[in-house]
């Protein structure tokens, strides 16, 4: 597509990466699995999917604005493995390789600077802004960013190990969770999610919560017409956690007005990127890489 752009949870696909492989090293011992597993993930949806232009999000090390919200926020997650801790320094070298915009924007999450920048380069409820109208593909495996999907947004979802990326858009979307997306994070804050440590109510699930979210629509409706909510039974836990319920909705919803400057938001690769990219790939003894970076490179730039 001719105006399509891939955007990158950076993050997530190289923590997957480096879950769905067995350990790499090369010849005199540095860890590679987890970068391994990027590079052939990101080049196959180069290639499916041919985006004109290409841009990275990569999570800052400073606790966000959400830590600071709640102190337990993201609070049951392992320590990052050392194995992988050593293989950051090549992902820098990789995506600077690709010599397209990188965002880490402190106090902020990189699902937040993707929201922005689908919100930026999409056409939004029918409103173009200025330079942008694209069609957009977020690549991530983190279910916060369906709630961005739009008609003009997608997500290209990273599924379980094991399973290949599903498309998401509106339909979809409604489908699995029986709300609009951009209703998603009222969802999250009844059911919580343990991936960020965000409590849901007692009693309450997926089916339920879709429900209420469908008639009251977010979480201050639902908790204005107690009266209303059925089963009866269940307005007691309601009323008991709403304030965490009021927390849970602002932390799960993803800021759309990150300030990232006035762009390009992303690039198209150039032949240099290649050329970085094969040397690289030769350092890291990537053999077959190569050989799907020069595909992808003959396709991309026809040469």
């Amino acid at each position: 597509m001719e105006r399509q752009v891939l955007l990158v949870d950076t993050y997530s696909l190289f923590f997957r990466a480096y879950h769905a492989l067995p350990e790499m090293n090369t010849a005199s011992g540095e860890p590679t699995s987890a970068v391994y597993g990027f590079c052939a993930a990101l080049l196959k949806e180069l290639k499916d999917y041919a985006p004109a232009q290409l841009a990275f999000a990569v999570d800052a090390p400073q606790k966000t604005f959400r830590h600071e919200r709640f102190a337990s926020y993201k609070g049951t997650r392992d320590a990052t493995p050392s194995p992988l801790v050593a293989q950051f320094g090549r992902l820098r070298q990789l995506l600077a390789a690709f010599g397209v915009p990188v965002y880490q924007v402190p106090g902020v999450e990189a699902d937040d600077v993707l929201a922005t920048l689908a919100a930026q380069l999409a056409s939004v409820d029918g409103a173009v802004p200025a330079g942008a109208g694209h069609q957009v593909l977020v690549l991530s495996g983190d279910r916060d960013l369906l709630q961005v999907a739009r008609a003009d947004v997608r997500i290209l979802f990273l599924g379980a190990r094991g399973q290949k990326p599903s498309i998401y858009d509106i339909a979809r979307v409604h489908e699995r969770f029986l709300v609009r997306p951009e209703q998603l994070p009222s969802w999250v804050a009844l059911v919580g999610d343990a991936s960020d440590n965000l409590p849901g109510v007692p009693g309450v699930g997926p089916r339920t919560a879709s429900k209420w979210v469908r008639e009251f629509g977010g979480i201050r409706e639902l908790l204005a017409h107690m009266s209303q909510v059925r089963p009866a039974r269940l307005q007691a836990p309601l009323l008991a956690h709403s304030e965490q319920l009021l927390l849970n909705e602002e932390l799960a919803t993803l800021r759309a007005d990150v300030p990232l400057g006035d762009g390009p938001w992303a690039a198209p690769l150039g032949h240099d990127a290649f050329d970085r990219l094969r040397a690289l790939f030769i350092e890291l003894e990537f053999k077959s890489l190569r050989a799907r970076l020069d595909e992808l490179e003959r396709a991309s730039l026809g040469s």
